[in-house]
């Protein structure tokens, strides 16, 4: 039971806010010997994000497949720049799968590219708000794409790079806010549904998993999801680099 609140709530809370949800668990495996989830309850905590998204974005989703339907040019051009963005992560995943597991084990690898996140989060922190936005466009959507995945990596941010990058790359935080997340759901749903599909016949306490451990992700991610954009409207983006930089310097130190 313990375990999975604290695996729902690190997922949740870590998901959304731009941490490394991958980095916390590598530094909660070393510093309380909690086991990895297994990929039945893996797959329950990506699924407990996936509907924390749908529910918080439900009008901007609507209305984009509602223009989509509808033949609108805009709307179809955002699809297709949202799955010019979900390649490089779906192509990273199938191919890399191997060396991407090995790096989950070391709290090193962890720590460093968490002080990466929080490198990034900083520089993008300081172009907010300066000079006209620019529109989303190819190149920046598969810019941010291929951000998406390096955070396959433990300790490089999803929606911290794909965040930071969007505003580096000159677009309005509320446009880079808004696609990171439209763009999150391909990408936690196939890491929901590999992970599912993994299971075989491992799923033996699926429904406790899902019960416990997917609902306390769903709400603790609809909170950090609240507390996100609260923060950026304030224009903290750089507080959570500061914070990425002070946890990967201190998992080098202490968890080495």
């Amino acid at each position: 039971m313990e375990r999975y609140l604290l695996l729902g709530l690190l997922q949740g809370i870590t998901e959304f806010l731009p941490v490394s949800s991958s980095a916390h668990l590598v530094f909660a495996q070393a510093l309380l010997g909690l086991d990895p989830p297994g990929v039945v309850l893996e797959g329950a905590l990506h699924l407990g994000t996936l509907f924390a998204v749908l529910l918080y974005f439900r009008r901007d989703i609507f209305s984009l497949f509602g223009r989509a339907i509808r033949g609108d040019p805009a709307g179809l051009r955002y699809l297709g720049l949202l799955a010019v963005a979900t390649f490089p992560i779906a192509l990273g995943g199938l191919l890399l799968r191997e060396p991407i597991e090995r790096a989950f084990s070391s709290t090193g690898v962890a720590g460093g590219l968490l002080i990466v996140t929080g490198a990034l989060l900083i520089v993008a922190g300081g172009k907010l708000n300066r000079g006209t936005a620019r529109s989303l466009d190819l190149p920046r959507a598969a810019a941010i794409g291929g951000a998406q995945a390096l955070a396959l990596l433990p300790g490089i941010s999803r929606s911290g790079a794909t965040i930071a990058v969007g505003v580096i790359l000159g677009l309005g935080i509320g446009e880079a806010v808004r696609f990171s997340f439209l763009l999150a759901i391909p990408a936690i749903a196939g890491g929901g549904l590999f992970s599912l599909l993994g299971a075989g016949n491992a799923g033996l306490d699926a429904g406790e998993a899902w019960g416990i451990a997917g609902a306390t992700a769903l709400a603790s991610g609809l909170l950090a999801i609240r507390f996100l954009l609260a923060a950026l409207d304030r224009g903290k983006l750089w507080a959570f680099g500061l914070y990425c930089l002070v946890a990967g310097t201190s998992a080098l130190i202490f968890l080495r």
